[in-house]
């Protein structure tokens, strides 16, 4: 720095000598390093230089190229990514806790070395689960030179699809649809996650399993299965056709769908519509305040099924909202429990602690994870394109995410697999049940080994 600022001050002094030889005046003469002279070629008699005019053109020349140059070196050094959260609208009873878990993994990330040295910076945004306002909010990233998206839900991210495959935007989301794992149809969509469907095959069949041969009838008729999910919604409907799919596949009779909304409180006309098929299962495709909802209309009518929940309403406050309801229901996750002792979990809770205090951790959830793991995903992927010398969204999935084979980023994650043809991250699924308000697995499903055929040829991509 110092010899810069020399030859710097050299360069100016040339300039003057150029510019006043011209008008026929004085003269800069370089006498030391740390001392300029000034030289009246007319009186012939010498004047300190140091704090004229010209001084003060030198320190502010000086500033302007520091500053432009510590500009040019933040760029350079700031990695920009966007997020989509819903913290206001029908998702945000889990979609809160997930928006903290990524900003608390940005930090971790950040804190950490960021990607290969250069910082991630976040750009997150509460859209309120409306489509229009995730396009809105898609179109900004792209003006703020987001490299890749942090997206939520499935109606936004699909909606979305056809326009990350033409910018080659990563999009690593939050909505686990099925319908985004087959890369010849959505190849920058990612996730850090085994899908909708898949956890839905296996929920089911742990309960075939598991459960079904301890029922009175089993072995004297099929057992018999109803969905309840929000019609309209594209996350909650996402994985139907595959559960229907499984059902046929193990020899259940499948009743009539009930619509729960997202925002249902009272479901007792569902329930009552149920128990004339009379169910022995009910597969729950909403997040948690709908399905604790219409746990305790089913527990208080004596609909007498058992009961299997998609991941986003099968988290720590279940328990608590379905009370006496939520015993013995399973569940698919996809990653552990907030706190439960698996690799990474103590950074998880330190950061929480650091830069979310206001939350108790008693407060914090399993969607905090969710957040943590696409978070990890995506800078991997970032910090390998970047060592190919490539930033480029082509690169960060060409060169980072399909580059994965079993990369274990801890947190209860199945270790990653992205190829340029599959982006199902595993076939294996550990279900869970409520035991005595607590958690514990019932059996890990491998699906992929128990059906390799379907899994390779029939069931990517739905």
């Amino acid at each position: 720095m110092v010899e810069w600022l020399i030859a710097l001050n050299h360069l100016t002094n040339k300039l003057f000598n150029e510019f006043s030889k011209a008008k026929g005046g004085d003269k800069i003469v370089d006498r030391t390093e740390d001392q300029l002279k000034f030289y009246s070629l007319k009186k012939g008699k010498e004047i300190m230089f140091a704090k004229n005019i010209w001084s003060k053109i030198f320190v502010h020349l000086f500033v302007v190229v520091l500053i432009a140059g510590f500009s040019s070196m933040a760029n350079a050094a700031t990695i920009k990514v966007g997020a989509l959260n819903d913290m206001t609208g029908a998702t945000s009873d889990v979609g809160k806790d997930y928006a903290l878990g990524i900003s608390d993994a940005i930090h971790y990330v950040n804190d950490n070395g960021g990607i290969n040295g250069k910082e991630i910076k976040l750009y997150q945004f509460d859209y309120g689960y409306r489509i229009p306002e995730a396009l809105t909010k898609y179109k900004l990233f792209k003006r703020l030179n987001c490299v890749a998206v942090l997206g939520w839900g499935t109606g936004d991210t699909e909606a979305l699809s056809p326009t990350v495959t033409r910018d080659k935007m990563p999009y690593v989301s939050a909505s686990y649809s099925a319908h985004l794992t087959d890369p010849k149809k959505t190849p920058y969509n990612l996730f850090a996650a085994v899908d909708y469907s898949t956890n839905a095959r296996a929920a089911i069949t742990a309960w075939f399993d598991k459960k079904w041969p301890k029922n009175k009838d089993y072995g004297k008729r099929k057992p018999r299965l109803v969905c309840s999910y929000m019609f309209a919604s594209p996350y909650c409907s996402a994985p139907i056709k595959a559960i229907k799919d499984q059902a046929k596949l193990l020899g259940f009779e499948i009743g009539p769908d009930q619509s729960v909304s997202l925002f249902a409180i009272d479901t007792k006309s569902q329930i009552l519509a149920m128990k004339e098929f009379k169910p022995d299962l009910v597969w729950h495709g909403n997040t948690v305040m709908s399905v604790a909802a219409t746990l305790r209309d089913a527990y208080a009518l004596g609909l007498g099924a058992d009961h299997i929940v998609d991941n986003w309403g099968f988290d720590e406050n279940l328990p608590k909202l379905a009370g006496k309801a939520s015993e013995g229901v399973m569940g698919a996750t996809v990653c552990a429990f907030f706190g439960e002792n698996v690799p990474m979990m103590d950074k998880v809770v330190e950061y929480a602690k650091k830069y979310n205090p206001g939350v108790p951790l008693e407060e914090r959830l399993n969607h905090t994870v969710q957040g943590w793991a696409n978070v990890l995903a995506l800078s991997e992927a970032m910090k390998r394109a970047d060592k190919a010398g490539d930033l480029s969204g082509e690169s960060i999935l060409k060169n980072g995410f399909e580059t994965m084979r079993n990369f274990d980023i801890g947190l209860g994650v199945p270790p990653l697999n992205y190829t340029s043809t599959d982006h199902r991250i595993s076939g294996r699924v550990p279900i869970y049940e409520v035991k005595d308000g607590k958690f514990q697995v019932v059996e890990v499903v491998d699906l992929k080994g128990r059906w390799p055929e379907k899994w390779a040829n029939e069931w990517l991509g739905w």
